[in-house]
């Protein structure tokens, strides 16, 4: 997992509320055997609506995502985190999200940023032609006109995205425990230590 410090860049301002897992990647986009292409899928529905964000040249590559209350509700696919991962969205910001979206995005290296509403209407309002900063360390949002917001955010889940942690990551960095565990468990259960080399 890419660790996440700085995410800095164009926002592309959806600010649509209520958006699930569906409209963030159609069910049809979930028969594919591997992760790559799913940025094509995203938003499909929406990218054919005249004036969306989505196709406007303005907003291509863009890093951040603005959107709306109640973001990634609906079904729990992770396909919708992988699909925002592979059209290049490190970041999503909104006043709340899916509780199992918020848990799929961190699993996969996306930051979510709960923000108030006026927070987002400003954020909406700059993204138009401006970049927006996030810095993780110091939890804050920050515009080129000075405006700055705070966020919290799970000491765990800061710690597991500064050090690109993910559920492998983890437990490869408790090696050392884990090691020194077994072999205490070999020392003390010596039987148990044969039955599984014979195993």
């Amino acid at each position: 997992m890419q660790a996440i410090n700085h995410v800095a860049g164009k926002a592309i301002p959806f600010g649509r509320k209520n958006v699930d897992t569906d409209v963030i990647i159609p069910a049809h986009w979930l028969k594919t055997v591997t992760r790559d292409g799913l940025g094509e899928g995203a938003f499909e529905a929406i990218k054919k609506e005249d004036g969306n964000v989505f196709t406007d040249e303005r907003w291509a590559g863009a890093p951040i995502l603005i959107a709306g209350d109640n973001f990634g509700c609906g079904s729990s696919r992770e396909h919708a985190a992988w699909a925002l991962l592979d059209m290049g969205v490190t970041c999503v910001i909104a006043p709340s999200f899916s509780d199992i979206f918020s848990g799929n995005a961190f699993k996969n290296g996306i930051l979510t940023v709960a923000l108030p509403q006026a927070a987002i209407d400003r954020l909406m309002e700059v993204a138009q032609d401006q970049p927006i900063d996030i810095d993780l360390d110091t939890q804050t949002v920050t515009t080129p006109f000075q405006d700055r917001f705070t966020f919290e955010i799970d000491s765990f889940r800061k710690h597991c995205l500064l050090n690109g942690l993910d559920e492998v990551g983890l437990t490869m960095a408790q090696g050392d425990a884990i090691a020194a565990h077994e072999a205490k468990a070999r020392e003390s259960l010596p039987f148990l230590a044969r039955t599984l080399a014979s195993a």
